[in-house]
């Protein structure tokens, strides 16, 4: 499960201090490039604070306060303890907040019991549930090209190997329910 929200969400996680200015940088250069906002910069620990502490808007002055509170919570806190916050109170839709709460959700399961092909698609949603959720009708190829981009990071990074993408790839997943609005 880590690994998955790491490799999509956070490749740096273990090296920054709660600011990437890499991935900063990066996302204000596509930005730039596509004349709106395309792509996001904030790590882990920063959508932690903005989740937790912050409203969803989008202002300079929100960033700027997430900022410094993600600064607070790596002095504060261990980077298993930010992640495992991050776990259990990220949204996945359809009421679900926290990978427990989205594992029983999406698959009538406990997040222990999960599958690699299971956690790819809880990871592929936190970015926009409503737009990923397989459960929404209409959604189904969105979803599952989202759950392969998670994959196909996973290996690039070598947290999984090509055979584990593969296998993960052609699973067709169960799902809990199908056609529910979020």
């Amino acid at each position: 499960v880590v690994d998955a929200f790491v490799a999509i969400e956070d490749q740096r996680f273990f090296e920054h201090q709660g600011i990437d200015f890499r991935a900063i940088a990066r996302a204000l250069y596509r930005d730039i490039l596509a004349r709106s906002m395309v792509e996001g910069g904030s790590t882990i620990t920063q959508q932690l604070a903005k989740n937790v502490f912050l409203t969803h808007e989008k202002k300079l002055m929100r960033k700027t306060e997430e900022a410094l509170i993600a600064l607070k919570l790596e002095q504060r806190y261990t980077k298993q303890q930010i992640l495992e916050m991050y776990l259990n109170y990220i949204y996945f839709g359809h009421g679900a907040y926290g990978i427990q709460a989205a594992a029983q959700v999406y698959f009538g399961k406990d997040a222990e019991d999960l599958e690699l092909a299971e956690i790819a698609l809880l990871a592929a949603l936190p970015k926009a549930p409503s737009h990923y959720s397989p459960l929404i009708e209409g959604n189904e190829e969105r979803s599952e090209n989202r759950r392969k981009l998670v994959l196909r990071v996973m290996a690039e990074q070598g947290k999984i190997t090509e055979e584990e993408r593969r296998q993960a790839e052609e699973t067709v997943l169960q799902f809990s329910q199908r056609g529910v609005t979020d």
